[in-house]
């Protein structure tokens, strides 16, 4: 915390890092400046994508495997009821 010549006190925020400048007298924000976003490469950009991607397909595989998993379990039930009804006739 910095204390600056018009009184205002300079602070930096430990979530966001944005600076904020406050009035001790009124408690407000008097001024807001965003922190700086920090470059990323090109490598860690595309390894974030290639997570991503990866990550998607892991979801699309695991309920294209239950879906399969409802219909073989629906059919067999369809089949076992069909076949009481069979049986009863």
């Amino acid at each position: 915390m910095e204390n600056q010549e018009e009184g205002l006190f300079s602070i930096h925020c430990p979530c966001c890092r944005a600076r904020l400048w406050i009035d001790p007298l009124s408690r407000e924000v008097v001024k807001s400046e965003r922190a700086e976003k920090s470059k990323s490469s090109l490598d860690d950009l595309l390894a974030r994508e290639k997570q991503k991607k990866e990550t998607m397909d892991r979801k699309f595989s695991s309920t294209a495997e239950l879906a399969r998993k409802k219909k073989a379990e629906a059919h067999d039930k369809f089949t076992q009821a069909f076949g009481k009804v069979d049986e009863e006739d």
